[in-house]
C-alpha cells in the first residue's frame, strides 16, 4: 500500500463551538481525494466532567493492518535493522487489526490533558495530493531536506525576534 506524505495533527477547542464545519470541510477534502483519513479521534468533555469520543478512519481493517505494518517494518528498522523491520511490521500488523492506527488509550490521554467544557482532536491525515509531487522529486533525485507547515503567527514569532536582533521595536519610529 503506498502511503503518501501523512500529517499528526493534533487540535485543542478551549471552548468548542461545533457548527458542523469541521467534519463538512473533512467530507469535501475526502470526497476530493486531496486527503484521506488514516485515523481520528475527538474527545469532548461536559462541564461535569463527562467524556464523549468518536474515532473514525477512512482506511478499512486491510489497510489498517497494512499501514500498521509499513510503519512498524520503518520504526523495526532504525531500531534493529532488518530483523527489526521483520518484527515491526508484524507488530505493526497486529495493531491495526482492530481497523485504527491510534489506540483507544489514546482516549483516556486526551481526556486526561483536556479541561471541563473543552475538547480536543487527533487525526492522522495522509496528503494524497502531495503524494505524486514527493515521487517526482524523488524520480529527479531529490531528497527532502525538511518540511514543515509555516502559520501565519510563525511569521509573527520570526519578524519580533528580527526587530529584538536589529534592534527595531513596537511604535518605534
Amino acid at each position: 500500500m503506498p502511503i503518501g506524505p501523512v500529517q499528526l495533527l493534533v487540535v485543542s477547542f478551549p471552548e468548542p463551538d461545533f457548527r458542523g464545519e469541521v467534519i463538512e470541510e473533512l467530507r469535501r477534502l475526502r470526497e476530493s481525494d486531496i486527503i484521506r483519513l488514516v485515523d481520528a479521534l475527538a474527545v469532548q468533555k461536559d462541564l461535569d466532567g463527562n467524556l464523549e469520543a468518536i474515532q473514525w478512519s477512512d482506511l478499512s481493517v486491510q489497510e489498517s493492518e497494512d499501514f500498521g505494518a509499513t510503519v512498524g517494518a520503518l520504526l523495526g528498522l532504525g531500531l534493529a535493522g532488518e530483523a527489526g523491520m521483520e518484527a515491526g511490521a508484524v507488530a505493526g500488523a497486529e495493531a491495526g487489526a482492530d481497523g485504527h492506527v491510534l489506540e483507544e488509550s489514546e482516549v483516556w490521554d486526551v481526556a486526561d490533558t483536556i479541561e471541563p467544557g473543552s475538547a480536543a482532536a487527533i487525526a492522522l491525515i495522509e496528503h494524497l495530493w502531495a503524494a505524486p509531487l514527493r515521487d517526482a522529486i524523488a524520480r529527479a533525485g531529490g531528497v527532502p531536506v525538511s518540511d514543515a507547515w509555516v502559520h501565519p503567527l510563525d511569521l509573527v514569532e520570526i519578524g519580533l525576534a528580527a526587530s529584538d536582533e536589529v534592534g527595531v521595536g513596537v511604535g518605534v519610529a
